[in-house]
């Protein structure tokens, strides 16, 4: 990879989100991109997208050259999302049937290599294909605001419109780290095919090392999947099925004597060598400690990010994706305290201290249902909110900037909580 600087008329010189999402992309300089103006000498086409709905407001790459892959890439998996977002899909899909034409009226992104050069070697819709099988595939890209704790994400279909799969890009310490953790995840998912009650995870297609970023293929859901309502109540064998992946219910074990206390404490140290508040984190597990030591709960698998928006169904099952913070050995009731705290926080808007407030209420509700007691389930909540800080903790570590959100509030509700 070269590191020349783009002209500035290549969308890799703008600060927003196009800027952004196309740098991952295209991050080699012998590709070159050109908006409504002609291909450079020397150079030829590779690939043409549409920019929706402008440069300047970019919210869709749309790619041209087949009519049937760009509709797809703006109707598929339509219902999983909101109306509104749905009714505005809906229209440019009936657009982008129509290929160029259609999408006339929006500026064209144009991407060119050098003549003679490999497509494969610069380009990462060509390499992906070359790894699926051979067969040709063009990529869709939604575009958000620049984010370090956002994966851009290739939407790859074949000429005749069918999904192929994700290609999740990890560009920074913090992405690449998800995007790792996720391909590691859905390898040894791959063993719980016909777990009863366990939620179908999507197959992990192909992982790579590319330029400097990581990348992982993950399959395509199903085409007639739908998202789960954002009141669902919680699913209790399936939350079960995740912790223990068709394995006996695990025999309880002491706070005090789990690997989970010790690894809580050794991240925690961590944290305070690399942070001041990380100091907060290490007398929060002290204080977790003294306070449910001797507390015994059943340890387990979670998915790590159990929100309705993650969750679907399809012929009768539940569909779950996004298994990017999954991992084993945390206790039991992890998923449900989570679903709470994510409803409060980002669905309702709500501050920390409301959200782990609503973590308290769900766990008295469904927590009998886990097995959970009373002690149970308040070691769960205050054991997540740790684990909740030192994940905002990690992603900050690796470059993603603090959540304003958990941080430094969540220290303050979990000092409060120990105070009580």
């Amino acid at each position: 990879m070269t590191t020349g600087v783009a002209p500035a008329t290549d969308p890799r010189s703008r600060a927003d989100g196009l800027g952004w999402v196309s740098r991952a992309v295209f991050p080699d300089d012998r590709v070159q991109l050109t908006v409504d103006a002609a291909v450079p000498a020397g150079q030829r086409t590779v690939a043409r997208y549409a920019v929706v709905p402008s440069v300047a407001r970019a919210r869709f790459l749309v790619p041209l050259g087949s009519p049937r892959a760009g509709a797809a890439s703006l109707l598929a998996y339509n219902a999983l999302r909101p109306p509104q977002v749905r009714a505005l899909r809906a229209a440019l899909g009936g657009l982008a049937r129509f290929g160029a034409a259609g999408l006339a009226p929006f500026p064209t992104l144009t991407v060119s290599v050098p003549v003679g050069a490999s497509v494969a070697d610069l380009v990462l819709t060509e390499r992906l294909a070359a790894a699926l099988g051979g067969m040709p595939l063009l990529a869709a890209c939604g575009v958000r605001p620049p984010d370090p704790n956002v994966k851009p994400t290739l939407q790859l279909f074949t000429v005749d419109g069918r999904p192929r799969g994700y290609a999740k890009i990890g560009w920074n310490d913090a992405t690449r780290a998800l995007v790792t953790a996720e391909a590691g995840a859905l390898r040894a998912l791959r063993a719980v095919t016909g777990v009863p009650d366990h939620p179908v995870p999507p197959g992990l297609l192909t992982e790579t090392a590319w330029a400097g970023q990581v990348v992982a293929v993950i399959e395509p859901l199903p085409p007639d999947v739908r998202g789960v309502p954002v009141d669902d109540p919680p699913r209790i064998a399936a939350l079960l099925a995740v912790a223990r992946r068709g394995a006996a219910p695990g025999v309880p074990r002491t706070l005090t004597s789990s690997t989970f206390l010790a690894r809580l404490a050794a991240q925690a140290e961590r944290a305070a060598s690399t942070a001041p508040a990380g100091a907060r984190a290490v007398a929060g597990v002290a204080a977790l400690a003294r306070r449910h030591g001797d507390t015994s709960v059943e340890f387990g698998h979670w998915h790590g990010d159990w929100v309705p928006w993650n969750l679907g169904t399809h012929d009768g099952r539940l569909v779950a994706w996004d298994w990017e913070h999954s991992g084993p050995d945390v206790p039991v009731g992890f998923d449900l305290a989570h679903d709470a705290f994510q409803r409060s926080l980002v669905l309702r808007g709500e501050p920390a201290a409301v959200a782990a407030a609503a973590v308290d209420a769900h766990l008295g509700r469904h927590g009998e249902r886990l097995g959970l007691d009373a002690a149970g389930r308040a070691l769960v909540a205050d054991a997540y909110l740790l684990e909740m800080w030192l994940r905002t903790w990690r992603l900050a570590d690796a470059g993603a900037g603090w959540n304003a959100a958990l941080h430094p509030a969540l220290l303050d509700v979990i000092e409060k909580r120990h105070s009580e």
